[in-house]
């Protein structure tokens, strides 16, 4: 049998639909990057007038009014979906830089080692009690590492691995920065409650909040030794980001193995992770002088308070409805669980 195949040439009515879909496609992406970039320069602006307040927080909040109160065009999403998932990659290898192998090490491997079990058993213990409520594998892995790793940039970073659904991507990214802000103001008063010095109280909020921003403003709360020290903590869980999504990566790889051709897999390390670890390696050189390094903070923000905007477009109140009660009480329980691991780690070690 032959195995000549003919293929019907393309008209020109054809090729002018296919550029004319091109040129939407542009276009949208275009206006859908610019509107996230003018929400993150607004949510900038308003960081530097409140330092206390991270513009990544500002913008994940100023999206979800935007679309809350503002019907969004359908026909940006390419641009909202470009900055949400590009940008974002881009933004979480450059946090990299913030990092570097001596300050993990400087913890002490009592420390490294609560960092590690915080997150291994956070993610397991959430994926757990997920399992019990019902809800869906990939729901609960976004929520298991948002609020075990590094907030929404994890949720972000899982979903680049997993590919969840929309709105579990959104309702994670959501769960994040209400639990996230509750933990704020909640660590510092349960510190002074128990006694905590003032190191134990910033290892207990760089082992227990969600985003690294909120971190920085618990610890702030407790006072400058303890703000060092929860940073430093939560940069080591940030850097547990790399083993985690290789773990994913090999495990959806094995899940398209019997399905999918070769060339269809997901890679086995998602090139932002390795990004990252470049990063993390660049910066422990010593080989980027301050101006670049505070060039890349600057770029490094930049991103993820534009992929932050354009994640908080897709929350609406809606949708948080549509998803009924299940996420919440697993977001309540995993906040509480990840908060009991960390505060034993901390009487234990520090």
């Amino acid at each position: 049998m032959s195995s000549d195949v003919r293929t019907k040439p393309e008209s020109s009515a054809d090729r002018q639909g296919r550029k004319t879909a091109e040129r939407s496609r542009t276009v949208g992406v275009t206006a859908g990057v610019a509107l996230c970039v003018t929400g993150a320069a607004v949510a900038m602006g308003i960081g530097r007038l409140v330092p206390a307040v991270n513009p990544m927080l500002i913008a994940i909040v100023a999206g979800a009014l935007v679309a809350n109160l503002v019907t969004v065009p359908a026909w940006i999403k390419p641009g909202l979906d470009f900055s949400a998932k590009r940008l974002l990659r881009v933004g979480v290898a450059l946090l990299g830089l913030q990092l570097m192998f001596s300050d993990v090490i400087g913890l002490g491997w009592g420390v490294i080692a609560v960092v590690v079990a915080i997150v291994v058993l956070g993610i397991t213990g959430t994926m757990y009690v997920g399992k019990l409520l019902g809800l869906s594998w990939t729901q609960r892995i976004l929520i298991a590492c948002g609020f075990s790793i590094c907030g929404a940039a994890a949720v972000a970073a899982t979903d680049g691995v997993v590919s969840a659904k929309e709105e579990e991507l959104l309702t994670s990214v959501a769960l994040v920065v209400v639990f996230g802000t509750l933990m704020i103001p909640a660590i510092p008063l349960l510190s002074d409650v128990l006694g905590l010095s003032e190191r134990q109280a910033g290892m207990w909020a760089g082992g227990s909040i969600h985003e690294v921003a909120q971190v920085v403003a618990a610890g702030g709360m407790i006072g400058g030794s303890a703000l060092a020290v929860a940073t430093v903590v939560k940069l080591a869980r940030v850097l547990m980001l790399a083993p985690v999504m290789a773990y994913l990566g090999a495990r959806q790889r094995r899940a398209a193995k019997g399905g999918d051709a070769e060339g269809t897999r997901p890679p086995l390390v998602p090139v932002f992770v390795i990004g990252f670890l470049g990063c993390v390696a660049l910066r422990s050189s010593g080989l980027l002088p301050d101006a670049a390094l505070d060039l890349a903070r600057l770029a490094q923000t930049a991103l993820l308070t534009t992929a932050m905007f354009a994640l908080g477009l897709g929350v609406r109140v809606s949708l948080l409805r549509a998803v009924g009660p299940r996420p919440f009480v697993l977001a309540a329980a995993s906040t509480v669980w990840v908060a009991g691991i960390a505060l034993v780690g901390t009487l234990l070690v520090a």
